[in-house]
């Protein structure tokens, strides 16, 4: 066979490869978006999977989930051990439903066993998709670079105006304050953000700080759906059902 013939062979072969990775691609989409489609509303949680039940910030992760579940909102995580595990473990014990997006990845992540509805993903873009994409807000926990990459996605989109504004909680001073001040002392001082990109970020310590700034949110989207549909969509009746239940427990 002519070295032409294999080369015409080769690049055959490539472009099939790119062909069927974009349809695994796709298909990793529309499973995500069937599974999903009805789960919301939902609170996404981000933290690091290095994280024990002996960290002070994995009973708050448990804590938050677990009321934030009792009020209604589903809970969903990357799926995996530390602050993921105990967000869905929290949601677990609470009843709600408890989502983990899991990913494949060399070091192989093993799901934890706290998900009553499981997804694998093969692509981390598809899989922020589906974190961001069914969330009211974000709950952020002391985590590393995948954290971190969670953070500043989000910040971005919001930013740019490719996502609708939406909560961006960090939970514990001690860890997120030194970020947010460089970001005030560097980052706006080397003119690369403004100082209104930081008011994008609510600082927390307790899930109760946490639970209000959600729960703001839900009003303001419950408002924002009742003026564009006009009458109550089937998400607006579980907003309003959440907002009745913390109503009954903030007087109870």
């Amino acid at each position: 066979m002519s070295r032409d013939s294999l080369r015409i062979i080769e690049e055959l072969k490539l472009r099939q490869g790119d062909t069927w990775r974009v349809l695994k691609i796709m298909s990793e989409f529309v499973q995500g978006f069937d599974e999903l489609a009805d789960i919301g509303p939902a609170v996404t949680f981000f933290g690091s999977s290095r994280s024990t039940e002996r960290d002070r910030y994995y009973r708050l992760a448990y804590e938050t989930a677990f009321n934030l579940g009792r009020l209604g909102y589903t809970i969903i995580t990357g799926g995996g051990p530390g602050i993921m595990e105990a967000a869905n473990r929290g949601a677990y014990d609470s009843g709600t439903i408890s989502v983990g997006l899991n990913i494949e990845i060399p070091t192989e992540q093993h799901p934890n066993r706290y998900q009553n509805l499981s997804l694998r993903f093969n692509y981390f873009f598809v899989r922020k998709v589906m974190l961001l994409k069914y969330s009211l807000a974000y709950v952020i926990f002391p985590g590393g670079f995948g954290t971190m990459d969670e953070l500043f996605e989000a910040l971005t989109l919001i930013q740019t105006g490719k996502s609708y504004r939406f909560p961006l909680v960090l939970v514990g001073s001690e860890y997120w304050k030194p970020l947010l001040d460089f970001m005030e002392n560097v980052m706006v001082k080397f003119g690369t953000i403004n100082r209104e990109d930081i008011d994008l970020i609510n600082l927390v310590d307790t899930p109760r700080e946490v639970m209000e700034l959600i729960y703001e949110r839900s009003r303001e989207k419950y408002r924002y759906l009742q003026e564009y549909y006009g009458e109550e969509t089937v998400f607006m009746e579980k907003l309003r059902r959440i907002m009745k239940n913390h109503e009954t427990l903030a007087h109870s």
